[in-house]
């Protein structure tokens, strides 16, 4: 039997090593057009910021190397041009000769992954994405040939522009990101993201959203807001699309989203012709319905799917994909999985949020760090429809420990029961996840009522005091506009300040605030809680107050126009 699989890296290399080791007697051929079968993408922004040093360690496997340990005939600066399905055929172009040859096939796996955008640049301005193992060498060159004043810009706030922003200030480069929609990091919802901007910004990064490239020439780049910005290069991280070429000229189906359409074995609409990776279709673990998801993980596990199937082992369907992901940026750790709250909106879909504003282990012991963790609930079901979390330490096992639990079927509130490994030094008693069981229990079953950041100032409009019951001191250096401060060990005795009707109470991150609302709910008041506190209403507003400056400026860059 024999397999041909096109392209290596994540999808490829799994299914051609997997393959190998369930058959021995089988011949594997894996086509490569570029000059790397095998090397750490994920690493490369991190060898231009220097934080990887051996350029070699980047380079996982070699053709020979596959060779020796696996029998895998790999043929690097090989491009597949055509596939015969009916013949079984592909037609293969040498990229250093140019010559033409045909290959057969038993079967055969595309990996041929997504291509990157049409650049807007011109070649008067070095102009790369961050995707090769050429690419950074490009980058790195420009880099050390620039001097101490160079100057880049990064387009696209993406997993890969913002890395690339992180390692560009590594290496001392003035840097600006510019993104196209309202906010970087769109996985993000608007509060969350937030704290990233404020943490770019105080790293010296100046960021532009709601803007994009139009122009470009030597030593600068145009916006489409009418300023320029000086440039030494230009890193594009503006976003990719499946590579489908060969797929469509093959007469495979594509599916809706523009990938690839396989079944839960990877298969194509071609029985003899698997695909996986980032140009493959997946399906949605929330809505159901296929979707994109570019991550390493499923590339990999998809790939031995492929190859389990190949060698006829009756593989299990893979399951829909959640999207867990996670990114450090300049000492902030992000990580998101499912939905976040503008797809939920977008989409028509009910749900619940919860925000939560934990440490990352026991407050009293040394180094506890803030975290800013936002849950998404079905109110039919309780079930888990989506999670972020920004912070520096521990941001990680927990959106993992969310990301096992929306697979197992646990519930939001079911979070509340986890056993979870505690000492003080890496958690809490009360876990953070488990916080935010107790907290989607608490609002599930009616026991408090909240108010998210982006409702307070309509439910303001319509009668509602506001009431912050942080201390005197916290409310002086910084409150929400109108709210009356009755402190929360002082209410009791100030029941008498509080104004007939609706109340809404807030603290700083939302836990004395919902011991304010138990105790005013128990008296008699209509009371709800902002959720999150004054933490999450002051990173929303910031947030919206950007959006407006957007489309005030976009407004006046019209008219000019």
């Amino acid at each position: 039997m024999k397999t041909l699989i096109i392209g290596g890296v994540a999808g490829g290399m799994s299914a051609a090593t997997r393959l190998r080791r369930l058959d021995e007697h089988a011949q594997i051929v894996v086509l490569e057009r570029g000059r790397y079968v095998s090397f750490a993408n994920c690493g490369l922004p991190y060898y231009v910021g220097g934080v990887i040093e051996d350029r070699d360690s980047l380079l996982l496997q070699t053709p020979e190397s596959l060779a020796a340990r696996f029998a895998l005939d790999v043929r690097v600066g090989h491009e597949v041009v055509a596939i015969d399905p009916a013949a079984k055929t592909v037609t293969v172009r040498e990229l250093a000769s140019g010559e033409t040859t045909t290959e057969t096939y038993d079967s055969l796996v595309l990996a041929a992954g997504s291509s990157a955008a049409p650049r807007a640049g011109s070649g008067d301005l070095p102009w790369h994405t961050l995707r090769t193992v050429d690419d950074v060498d490009h980058i790195s060159a420009l880099l050390g040939a620039a001097g101490a004043e160079v100057r880049a810009v990064v387009v696209g706030g993406g997993f890969i522009g913002l890395e690339a922003v992180e390692n560009l200030r590594a290496r001392c480069a003035h840097v600006t990101l510019v993104q196209r929609g309202p906010q970087i990091f769109s996985p993000l919802d608007p509060e969350m993201a937030q704290p990233v901007v404020e943490t770019l910004r105080g790293a010296g990064v100046d960021v532009r959203t709601g803007v994009t490239v139009v122009a470009s020439g030597a030593g600068h780049v145009d916006l489409s807001d009418g300023s320029s910005l000086p440039a030494h290069l230009v890193v594009d991280a503006s976003g990719v699309t499946p590579e489908t070429t060969l797929a469509v000229a093959a007469g495979l189906t594509i599916g809706p989203t523009g990938g690839i359409a396989v079944d839960g074995r990877q298969r194509t609409s071609d029985r003899s012709i698997w695909a996986v990776g980032d140009g493959v279709e997946k399906v949605d673990a929330i809505s159901a319905e296929p979707t994109l998801v570019t991550m390493a993980g499923l590339a990999n596990r998809h790939g031995r799917a492929a190859a389990d199937d190949i060698a006829g082992l009756d593989p299990d369907d893979a399951l829909p994909a959640l999207g867990t992901s996670i990114i450090g940026i300049l000492g902030l750790t992000v990580a998101t999985v499912g939905w976040n709250e503008k797809r939920l909106t977008a989409a028509g879909r009910a749900h619940r949020v919860v925000h939560t504003h934990p440490s990352s282990h026991a407050g009293y012991y040394p180094g506890a760090a803030p975290m800013a963790i936002k849950l998404l609930v079905d109110p039919a079901d309780d079930a888990i429809l989506g999670a972020q979390i920004v912070g520096t330490d521990g941001v990680d096992k927990r959106i993992d420990v969310i990301a096992t639990a929306m697979v197992g079927g646990i519930t939001a509130r079911g979070l509340a029961h986890l056993e979870l490994a505690y000492a003080p030094q890496y958690g809490s008693a009360k876990d953070p996840v488990n916080l935010l069981g107790y907290v989607a229990e608490n609002v599930a079953d009616g026991v408090v009522a909240t108010v998210q950041w982006h409702e307070l100032d309509e439910q303001r409009r319509d009668g509602a005091m506001l009431v912050d019951v942080r201390s005197a001191d916290e409310h002086a250096r910084g409150a929400i506009p109108g709210a009356l401060s009755v402190p929360l060990d002082d209410l009791r005795g100030r029941l008498h300040d509080l104004p007939a009707g609706p109340l809404i109470v807030h603290c700083q991150v939302g836990q004395r605030g919902h011991t304010a609302a138990r105790l005013l709910t128990q008296l008699g008041y209509e009371v709800s809680n902002l959720d999150g506190g004054w933490k999450t209403w002051a990173a929303g507003t910031a947030s919206r107050r950007a959006g407006e400056h957007i489309t005030a400026a976009s407004v006046a860059a019209g008219v000019r126009a």
